[in-house]
């Protein structure tokens, strides 16, 4: 599957609790792209000030953020998101799905990916523990630009 759209509606950001929020609405900006920003009544952020970016923000609620994305979600698009449900909804909508470390989530590793997720949830119902996702560091960020960056390049915006 080639990951690199023909062309890009738009880029959508799951922004709760996104740490790249600024550079990916940055990026849209740079490349001629919408850009819209989804969050919760509980994360808000000031659109505008982030690039002209649109923000919508949503009543809080679990999922309420993740319902808005998929509804407004279109072939062509790419979302930003680090929720495994929410890129596999996406990607059944034939939009280019990205985590904040540059992941590019497909048809071919979200299976797994959710599987993982469930395994997880499994231990810690049953009382267990897992280990956190490690610290983040700057080369998280320039590998998210990176992917984001060639993905806009190989597109028309």
């Amino acid at each position: 599957m080639n990951i690199f759209r023909k062309s890009v509606n738009k880029i959508i950001i799951d922004a709760d609790g996104c740490p790249v929020t600024v550079i990916a609405a940055k990026i849209a900006k740079e490349n001629g792209a919408s850009c819209t920003v989804v969050s919760d009544s509980a994360h808000v952020f000031g659109g505008e000030r982030i690039f002209g970016a649109k923000a919508v923000v949503v009543s809080q609620g679990a999922d309420s953020a993740d319902f808005y994305i998929v509804n407004n979600t279109n072939e062509g698009d790419i979302v930003v998101t680090q929720d495994y449900g929410l890129a596999a909804m996406c990607l059944a909508k034939k939009a280019a799905v990205i985590n904040q470390d540059g992941k590019i989530y497909s048809d071919e590793n979200i299976g797994g990916l959710l599987e993982r997720r469930a395994l997880g949830k499994k231990v810690m119902r049953g009382g267990g523990r897992l280990k956190g996702p490690p610290k983040r560091k700057p080369e998280h960020n320039k590998n998210f630009e990176i992917t984001l960056r060639s993905m806009l390049e190989n597109a028309e915006v």
